[in-house]
């Protein structure tokens, strides 16, 4: 539902960077409780065998995968949906799991068989025959940037899911979440703080906060929680494919909330893009 609301905050008079603001400022209170929560534990837990609760170098690794993952990512996906559909936007999105196969083959030494090359064909060609099907219905909008700009956010997201998991694996998901995503809301708060007045932040309409609200605890907090948890658990390719329920969710609401247009190329798009995506996480 992400994008959903997304959209309909910037119908209701916001831009990217300052929805962003809003979701990350109403989001990060909570993580601090339950950040500075684990902290006591394991400072009772440390006192007792004489080590640091939180390394420093796990600390800031944390804190630059928290500026990949939640603010770059975010910041560019918010970007996207400002010139493309909520549909477009979130099946380009979706490929990310095949950025994540080539990367682990770049950088991590990981085989890439013949599987792998067709999941990654058939991800971008869904992605390719939605982008025409939209460019058709809109064809003065400026889509193209709007899928880069979203490919820009699958790409850092990839990076950061790539990274994440030995990290998580040092200090445990939640305490990994909750630096992460203190570390992006500052980063969101420079970036603002650069872009817009103090004032900008309070000078919109109160639906956008309640849109605000939203994004912060269904869209962030809880899934935030519950993805890096099920990475930690049964890996990230995996996790993509149980989730891959998400595009086609998106897809319907985005027809029957925003009334986006919408044809059987769109269909034929995602459901490529999924079979493809799914091949990733199968063995």
């Amino acid at each position: 539902m992400k994008s959903i609301f997304i959209k309909l905050a910037f119908e209701a008079g916001a831009d990217a960077t300052l929805l962003l603001a809003i979701r990350m400022g109403m989001a990060l209170p909570f993580y601090v409780v339950v950040f500075v929560v684990l902290l006591r534990q394991r400072q009772a837990k440390s006192t007792n065998c004489g080590s640091p609760a939180f390394p420093v170098p796990i600390v800031i690794r944390s804190l630059l995968l928290g500026f990949l993952g939640y603010y770059l990512a975010s910041y560019l996906d918010l970007s996207g949906l400002e010139y493309i559909s909520a549909q477009l936007e979130r099946l380009t999105l979706f490929t990310y799991p095949a950025m994540v196969a080539a990367l682990a083959w770049m950088f991590l030494g990981e085989q890439v068989n013949g599987k792998i090359l067709a999941a990654i064909g058939l991800s971008y060609f869904g992605v390719w025959l939605m982008y025409g099907q939209e460019r058709s219905f809109a064809p003065d909008a400026n889509t193209g940037r709007g899928v880069c700009l979203v490919f820009g956010a699958a790409f850092s997201y990839s990076l950061y899911v790539l990274f994440a998991k030995p990290v998580m694996q040092k200090i445990g998901s939640r305490e990994f979440t909750s630096l992460a995503m203190i570390g992006s809301t500052a980063f969101v708060a420079v970036h603002f703080l650069c872009t817009h007045s103090v004032r900008d932040f309070f000078n919109v309409p109160p639906v956008v906060y309640v849109y605000g609200l939203v994004l912060a605890f269904v869209c962030t907090v809880i899934p935030s929680f519950m993805i890096n948890e099920a990475i930690l658990k049964i890996g990230a390719t995996r996790t993509t494919v149980i989730g891959s329920v998400g595009p086609v969710l998106t897809m319907l609401l985005a027809v029957v909330i925003l009334s986006e247009p919408s044809s059987w190329k769109h269909f034929a798009g995602m459901g490529i893009a999924i079979v493809g995506v799914s091949l990733v996480a199968k063995k």
